[in-house]
């Protein structure tokens, strides 16, 4: 593989010379058609199943060294890939260019007094930049989802996935380029150096237009509070599901089991249980009883710890911690007001979940609960954009401005004003 880190440039040169790069790429893509970037996605997709093997070889170089390094399960489970989730990589690439194409859609048209014609027109956000660390499916997902929004991407991706996203962006390189179109519409940085995250913060000479970081706590707090560019991100994930006193149990166990244990390191997997005190006596214990069993730590408050032995005491700490591993808060609570209370004091706007049969305080829940993703009566493992039909995301945002969600194609344009007029002059 050779050294990781150019020799004979800095990496202030490498990451400016990517930027550059990059915003001749975007304005070419913004000027590409629809066939030609589907084109260039299929192409990247047909590679990627042809060289499955030295993807997969170029991860198990990766896999053993975050293992020498003593690296958490959860950790590890993000950085696997195997034959199944190459292929699913592969037709993500295909169900992303099968989608319609965002950019020149007209999202208003209206006529003034005047005469003047205005529409409102979707057009690309420009250069990308993608922080993220131990998942390589995000080079895939993020590289082939700025594509077709019409935008060039920057992909840094962690040292412990380095291999397995260098090859992954070899084919996606392969696809642009029997597409005919730029090499630098995806990059891939080409040094492990943290001075590039650094650069990239900085905003590359105002070469990059928005930074997403898929990452860690302390990737995303640290992008949050040095870029000066705009970011789309979410801190952390402490997912909630409220089981309310009309849950029905076997509804319940079905979705907290699911929730909680599907994957794990996931953002989207639940992290904290409350449960009606109303249910408690019927729900609680066959609920906690489950995720025991299953291998789950449960961290309780006080009627929690009353049903089953191996309940350990929750701290304040445990409503507040993302564990992204097979442990969960579990606390019983005083009706659906209390339930928003908590998920307001100690969620972090991500995804939370109510279930019930009662369709008021359904819709109270999902009216009253302020995250970017509110469920009724479904798993929080939903909270993904290939679930939402978007294709893939290039991950979910948590802010209030313009993204917010899963981020997939739309939310990866901006818009704007097209008018024609017939010599109207303002007086």
């Amino acid at each position: 593989m050779g050294n990781l880190k150019p020799v004979e440039a800095s990496t202030t040169a490498v990451m400016a010379a990517l930027g550059r790069a990059a915003r001749a790429a975007a304005h070419a893509l913004s000027l590409a058609s629809s066939k030609q970037k589907n084109l260039a996605i299929h192409k990247a997709a047909d590679r990627m199943r042809a060289c499955a093997a030295d993807i997969l070889a170029a991860n198990a170089r990766d896999m053993a060294a975050a293992k020498a390094n003593g690296t958490a399960s959860a950790f590890l489970d993000r950085l696997a890939l195997d034959s199944a989730r190459v292929e699913a990589m592969a037709k993500g690439l295909d169900d992303i260019a099968a989608l319609p194409d965002p950019v020149g859609r007209i999202l208003a048209k209206f006529e003034r007094p005047n005469g003047l014609l205005i529409e409102r027109v979707a057009t690309p956000l420009g250069v990308i930049g993608v922080i993220y660390e131990s998942r390589p499916a995000v080079t895939a997902d993020a590289g082939a989802l700025c594509l077709k929004a019409g935008n060039a991407a920057i992909l840094r991706a962690g040292s412990e996935s380095f291999f397995s996203a260098r090859c992954i962006h070899d084919c996606l390189a392969a696809g642009l380029d029997a597409a005919g179109l730029p090499a630098a519409a995806i990059s891939l940085v080409p040094v492990t150096d943290r001075a590039a995250v650094g650069e990239m913060l900085a905003g590359l000479n105002g070469n990059l237009d928005v930074i997403v970081p898929r990452g860690g706590k302390s990737l995303v707090a640290r992008v949050q509070a040095e870029a000066r560019v705009p970011v789309f991100a979410h801190l952390e994930g402490i997912v909630h599901v409220f089981v309310d006193r009309d849950a029905d149990l076997s509804k319940a166990e079905k979705i907290v089991f699911n929730a909680k244990l599907r994957r794990t390191g996931i953002c989207g997997a639940a992290e904290t249980l409350l449960v009606d005190r109303a249910c408690a006596a019927t729900h609680l214990a066959p609920l906690v009883t489950m995720l025991l069993d299953a291998g789950c730590a449960v961290r309780g408050d006080e009627a929690t710890r009353a049903v089953d032995a191996r309940v350990e005491p929750a701290s304040e700490a445990d409503w507040r911690t993302e564990y992204l591993d097979k442990i969960i808060a579990v606390r019983v609570v005083e009706g659906l007001d209390e339930a928003i209370a908590h998920i307001e004091t100690f969620g972090s706007h991500h995804t939370d979940c109510i279930v019930t049969e009662n369709q008021a305080a359904a819709e109270r829940f999902l009216t009253e609960v302020d995250s970017a993703i509110v469920l009724h009566n479904a798993s929080t493992q939903f909270a993904d954009g290939g679930e939402f039909g978007f294709g893939a995301e290039i991950g979910i945002a948590t802010g209030r401005m313009h993204a917010r969600g899963p981020v997939g194609l739309e939310q990866l344009t901006s818009f704007k004003y097209r008018v024609r007029g017939t010599g109207q002059i303002r007086p």
